[in-house]
């Protein structure tokens, strides 16, 4: 019998890449970061370890790569329609992302935990954070005038806040996802108040 060509070659690039990167999400959710080697990698993907490196340069490229996606999905998920009032935009926004929390919560928790331990990590986690600042700043402040310091300084703040609820929300599951959801529309709502906002997020 002849011998079977090897599967990756039947493959085109972007179809072997979207495989290699479903892999890694699986790969990077149940081991940590340390334990996982290019060989490792390339064994789980039936490929060799130069096909791996022909995509990915490095682990870390890899890593990266596989956060990237699971970013590009989340933005997806949370997209609403801009026509909305930014109270209502960011009640669904949040419903979505807490949805998506829960279905990758594995995966998350571990993406909290390695912002704390990889750079690239925490720059990926800072570019999201930024994003969501401007966007919630975007509806708080919608004339032409910059959002006053104060202002800037609470919706970033509420960032980190949100990461730690979610951490703690992830580790006890002593709440339920809409008392989450409120929890954090009230505490914007404080905070934004308190830096002397005209207008509060949520109703």
């Amino acid at each position: 019998m002849a011998a079977r060509t090897p599967s990756y070659r039947r493959l085109g690039v972007d179809e072997r890449r979207r495989r290699l990167l479903e892999l890694g999400k699986e790969l990077f959710t149940h081991h940590a970061y340390a334990d996982l080697s290019m060989a490792a990698i390339a064994r789980q993907a039936g490929i060799s370890k130069a096909l791996l490196y022909h995509y990915f340069p490095s682990k870390q490229a890899y890593f990266v790569a596989t956060l990237e996606q699971q970013a590009a999905e989340l933005a997806r998920r949370i997209a609403v329609d801009a026509a909305l009032p930014p109270a209502e935009q960011l009640a669904q926004a949040l419903d979505a992302f807490l949805i998506w929390v829960e279905e990758n919560a594995e995966g998350y928790a571990k993406f909290l935990q390695g912002a704390s331990t990889h750079r690239e990590v925490r720059e990926l986690v800072d570019d999201v954070r930024s994003a969501t600042a401007g966007m919630i700043l975007a509806g708080l402040n919608p004339g032409d005038e910059p959002p006053s310091p104060a202002l800037r300084t609470a919706v970033h703040g509420w960032l980190w806040f949100m990461d730690g609820v979610l951490e703690r929300w992830l580790d006890r599951r002593d709440l339920e996802r809409a008392q989450v959801r409120d929890l954090l529309l009230g505490t914007l709502q404080g905070a934004v108040a308190a830096a002397g906002a005209r207008e509060a997020p949520v109703g």
